[in-house]
């Protein structure tokens, strides 16, 4: 898991913090075509003075855009997350291309995870949290490649079929 990376960093270095943490990620959860019970996760941290929900929502925002195109539609949904309050779920409008060049709307699909970092986690870490505020996320690669490359069933990256994977060389 990568969560425990952004305690270590926040335990060993003194604001501003800013990282990103890559990493797999195993879980016992339902195999589905959205989830399976390994994945990769990329999670971002930003500790600073004065650090907002609107900083973090116009940095992801700013992702989702550069990522999939400035017309992409996206929400963002109240959610929980133990070490973030306020928390939110991001979730894009999936598209589909067809061969005539036409685009369908399709469904929503969660890529992350975000919020604030909750005081009590500032403070734990050493921090004043009357001083430092600061924002966390986790986003599943394999959702965005989904999304970017019109790919209906994650699992499809996992099961090693070179027919499938041969699209991606470059």
């Amino acid at each position: 898991h990568t969560s425990n990376v952004q305690i270590h960093l926040m335990e060993d270095q003194d604001p501003p913090l800013r990282h990103i943490v890559p990493g797999r990620v195993y879980r016992n959860e339902a195999i589905s075509f959205k989830s399976y019970c390994l994945f990769h996760q990329v999670e971002g941290i930003y500790v600073d003075k004065q650090v907002s929900f609107a900083d973090q929502k116009g940095i992801l925002e700013y992702f989702v855009k550069r990522m999939f195109g400035s017309n992409t539609k996206m929400r963002f949904r109240p959610s929980f997350f133990p070490f973030t309050e306020p928390s939110a779920e991001v979730d894009v409008k999936r598209v589909i291309t067809r061969q005539d060049g036409t685009q369908e709307e399709m469904d929503w699909l969660e890529i992350m995870g975000a919020g604030m970092v909750d005081p009590a986690v500032i403070e734990n870490a050493g921090y004043d949290p009357e001083r430092y505020t600061g924002f966390a996320f986790g986003m599943g690669p394999g959702r965005i490649a989904m999304i970017k490359h019109g790919v209906n069933d994650l699992r499809r990256f996992f099961e090693n079929d070179v027919r499938f994977l041969g699209q991606f060389t470059s």
